[in-house]
């Protein structure tokens, strides 16, 4: 009963310590986002794109007036904007 005990609590642990995977978003949707910021003259590394919640969540994302994390709707639409 002990073995299965630590079986079921080291099962349980290794699954809660499991980040969730974040989708990556297509070439295609990639080249978008990254014209819609050469836009706003913006850029970043294409591999700091995440699809989250049906938009996508841009990390360190770079302007002419400092570095931002930026929030897109599935429309490209920026839907949140914050300075680092």
């Amino acid at each position: 009963m002990t073995r299965s005990l630590i079986a079921a609590l080291f099962t349980t642990a290794s699954l809660i310590a499991l980040p969730a995977m974040a989708e990556t978003p297509t070439a295609e949707q990639t080249a978008k986002i990254l014209a819609m910021l050469a836009e706003m003259q913006c850029e970043m590394d294409p591999d700091d794109i995440e699809m989250e919640d049906g938009g996508y969540e841009l990390d360190d994302v770079y302007c002419a007036d400092g570095q931002y994390d930026i929030d897109l709707d599935a429309a490209l639409n920026v839907t949140n904007k914050r300075k680092e």
